[in-house]
């Protein structure tokens, strides 16, 4: 190398190492903390081979905003399921029915396309032109002790339900300016709870089995989903 050239190369130098180094602007730190969602459902996503993911705050708020998003009448459930799910059909203005099934990892909500997919997460799991709900509890495989999510193939839901979940809001507008098109409810993920599930996602295994069913109560019995008329227990005061 010619020493004009090295020349040239040093003066190049020491002018990008003269430059002031590159800082993020504390004003926008809550903007960089809330990127760490959009980067944790961009990586859930391309694990389960899901279009889109949107993480939120519980399975159960995952049913509830998908059967609200669907306006669901009459849903159809496994009749041994854990007790949120009915409730979550309810809370939309749906009604509920039981079935025997001998399920395992997932069911559909039928005859709508959404799937209670709380004890199953592996990589390609995901079902097109489903509502697959997940569970981030800590007996499922990614354990964060809360939280869930949305995994689906529409944009027009998948913007719609990110709405639903973040209070009816337009994500990245302060309020002061926003429209509200819809109403919605409080229930999204906190960053630093998506700032763990990059790094619990990042060590999951390629494929899961599904987990086992826990000790579920049948719900086609219980007052409140079968339209009888709930008796409330008695409280029993011992005598002073």
């Amino acid at each position: 190398m010619t020493e004009r050239k090295q020349g040239a190369r040093t003066r190049k130098e020491q002018q990008v190492n003269r430059r002031k180094p590159c800082r993020a602007s504390w004003r926008r730190a809550g903007q960089y903390a809330w990127a760490v969602v959009r980067k944790f459902e961009n990586c859930l996503a391309s694990y389960t081979g899901a279009p889109y993911a949107i993480a939120v705050n519980s399975c159960t708020f995952a049913l509830l905003i998908c059967c609200k998003y669907l306006k669901v009448e009459t849903v159809e459930i496994p009749r041994f399921t854990y007790v949120s799910v009915p409730q979550s059909i309810l809370n939309a203005g749906g009604k509920v029915t039981f079935r025997d099934e001998d399920w395992l990892g997932l069911y559909q909500l039928k005859p709508y396309p959404i799937w209670d997919s709380a004890r199953h997460l592996t990589t390609k799991m995901y079902i097109p032109g489903s509502f697959m709900c997940l569970s981030f509890h800590w007996s499922k495989h990614l354990s964060l002790g809360c939280g869930g999510a949305i995994l689906l193939d529409d944009k027009g839901a998948t913007e719609a339900l990110r709405r639903l979940r973040f209070d009816g809001r337009t994500e990245g507008i302060d309020p002061k300016r926003d429209v509200f098109p819809l109403a919605g409810y409080h229930g999204y993920i906190s960053p630093s709870l998506a700032a763990e599930g990059l790094l619990r996602l990042s060590l999951l295994p390629a494929f899961n089995d599904p987990l086992p069913n826990s000790d579920y109560p049948d719900l086609s019995q219980i007052p409140l989903f079968n339209g009888s008329k709930p008796s409330l227990p008695q409280v029993h005061r011992s005598s002073a």
